[in-house]
């Protein structure tokens, strides 16, 4: 069993926010609808990827609590940290850009400060999804923004190629979907 975290933030005002982008990504994967399930801090949904059961798991703690719906999971389906994996804003990628990584400290970002917390590890894989960098105001308020026109279109345009390197990590694991396509 796999269990892929998509970062965001709950309710209907941060919907398409650059902050959600995590949420969209498991949207868009998501076979099945998402089930609130209290115990788990989080909606969850199961998708299938042949014989493989996969959960997708939606937060609901808000972006800075990400850790305790993270830490349910695992403990409940007694998952290893090799079975994890978290998609993510990144705003040291341009929009739409994507990298895996992994032992990568969380470089000011809430949710995953909060994973590392509680599962007191680095050792995750994930998904940095390029939301592009402010160029006024501050880091937090442009993270609720929405995206421009253009970058809603390189967004879009992604989606695909998102959907197929989840499948590569699930099926090849980490090292081989990086070789693959960090950098494209």
């Amino acid at each position: 069993m796999k269990l892929i975290v998509g970062l965001g933030n709950p309710g209907k005002e941060y919907e398409g926010t650059r902050h959600n982008v995590g949420f969209r990504i498991l949207d868009a994967l998501a076979d099945n609808p998402f089930k609130h399930e209290a115990k788990f801090k989080a909606e969850v949904s199961e998708w299938r990827l042949g014989s493989e059961k996969v959960l997708l798991a939606k937060p609901t703690t808000f972006m800075n609590l990400s850790g305790d719906a993270v830490q349910a999971l695992k403990s409940f389906y007694k998952l290893e940290n090799q079975d994890i994996l978290v998609i993510q804003d990144e705003m040291d990628h341009p929009t739409g850009i994507f990298a895996f990584s992994i032992n990568a400290g969380p470089a000011g970002h809430k949710g995953i400060d909060s994973i590392q917390e509680r599962l007191g590890t680095k050792e995750f894989a994930r998904l940095r999804i390029g939301i592009g960098r402010p160029s006024v105001g501050t880091k937090e308020d442009f993270v609720l923004t929405r995206f421009s026109k253009e970058e809603e279109a390189n967004i879009s345009s992604r989606e695909a190629d998102l959907a197929q390197a989840i499948k590569d990590w699930i099926k090849k694991g980490l090292t081989k979907t990086m070789n693959v396509w960090n950098g494209v």
